[in-house]
């Protein structure tokens, strides 16, 4: 299942620091990041959009679920 997600990403720091969280999940894959519009999009088959939020969060930036 895709998972698209609202990240307030300010520099190509913040990109690297969310990719690098959800690069280590097992089961993610397919990571896209527009840091422009602030977006994360990525697959996973093993975890839901909540359990992907909390580990985004990790990052220490805003963030919410969008679709």
């Amino acid at each position: 299942m895709t998972y698209t997600f609202f990240v307030d990403m300010t520099c190509g720091g913040c990109s690297k620091a969310v990719n690098a969280i959800l690069s280590k999940l097992d089961g993610v894959s397919n990571i896209q990041i527009d840091l422009e519009n602030k977006k994360v999009s990525c697959d996973s088959s093993k975890l839901n959009a909540e359990e992907l939020l909390t580990n985004i969060k990790k990052t220490g930036k805003k963030c919410e679920i969008i679709a």
